[in-house]
């Protein structure tokens, strides 16, 4: 039985270890990031991949940063036949690489050579792009820059969001995996090499870039929003003086001679604000500070009560 050491992080790691464990692969440890408090209450919370491994009685190596712990040790001491990556979070040494007897392999989760990085399907999502996918490639030393070994599509759909694309991107990533790794240990296919002129990266999303900006227009915001929707969100700094999350919005094909941040439209369910170059569109769910997610109409009957067309609601400071 072919023996993996598999690293990974959040569900969109947990789903593709299920799918290892449920062909049959010898899994002789988990490798994943230690708990992390979690929620308003922080409770001490184990990662989906660790929960996934402690259901199956599989160890689990935690280390702050594996380069410099003494589970590398322990895991190059393991000397699998493969090891396998998605979504880990961390960079690999190459002695833990160069362990693996067969071949180390990493499911990414963009069309590589775009996207190299820790948040490919935000960018995706937040760049206007109409698709993204997975990728199969061996690892090397350099960030998601080994030899292709298989590719598959996915469409991103009006109202996919970070979290939708994850759930159906671990799907695609757990069927692509599975198909190639018998090619993979029995040596049927030879990896591509990347384009290195067609690389774009996307680096771990910054608190900064979690901040919306008057400077962006109707659709660019919706981009925004749906990238980063579940996690982390987006605010305006200054909505009516508090910070201030948008949850969901819709672009409107219309045009408007207000200012960005000036409210366009106020009816007794429907909240419309201007946007950068004329754009507009309306809001549909929203978090005030220290309140939680709400629809506009109960919005608009607490907080938001006495908004009048014309009035500036948001402002970038």
């Amino acid at each position: 039985m072919t023996s993996v050491i598999f690293m990974g992080t959040p569900q969109f790691a947990a789903t593709i270890l299920e799918g290892v464990i449920a062909a049959d692969y010898d899994v002789k440890a988990v490798v994943t990031q230690p708990d992390r408090y979690t929620g308003r209450k922080r409770i001490l919370t184990a990662s989906p991949v660790k929960q996934v491994a402690v259901r199956h009685d599989i160890p689990v190596y935690q280390p702050q940063k594996l380069g410099k712990s003494v589970e590398l040790a322990q895991l190059i001491a393991i000397q699998p036949d493969v090891i396998i990556t998605a979504a880990f979070g961390q960079f690999l040494p190459m002695s833990l690489i160069n362990s693996a007897k067969i071949a180390a392999v990493n499911v990414h989760g963009s069309l590589l050579p775009k996207y190299r990085g820790g948040a490919p399907v935000q960018y995706a999502i937040m760049n206007g792009d109409d698709k993204t996918g997975v990728t199969l490639i061996y690892m090397i030393k350099k960030m998601d820059a080994g030899e292709m070994l298989a590719q598959a599509e996915l469409p991103i759909l009006q109202n996919d969001d970070n979290g939708t694309i994850f759930s159906k991107m671990s799907l695609l990533g757990r069927t692509v995996l599975i198909e190639m790794l018998p090619k993979i240990i029995s040596k049927e296919i030879t990896g591509t090499m990347q384009d290195e002129a067609a690389v774009t990266f996307a680096p771990v999303i910054s608190p900064e870039q979690e901040k919306l900006s008057l400077d962006l227009t109707a659709q660019q915001l919706d981009y925004m929003i749906r990238a980063l929707r579940p996690q982390p969100g987006s605010y305006f700094e200054k909505f009516l003086n508090k910070r201030t999350k948008l949850w969901d919005i819709k672009p409107l094909d219309e045009k408007t001679e207000y200012e960005p941040g000036v409210a366009v439209f106020v009816g007794k369910n429907e909240l419309k604000v201007a946007a950068a170059q004329g754009s507009v569109y309306k809001i549909r769910e929203i978090q005030p500070a220290g309140k939680p997610r709400m629809t506009i109409n109960n919005f608009l009957n607490g907080q938001g009560q006495g908004i009048k067309a014309g009035q500036r609601i948001i402002t970038n400071e």
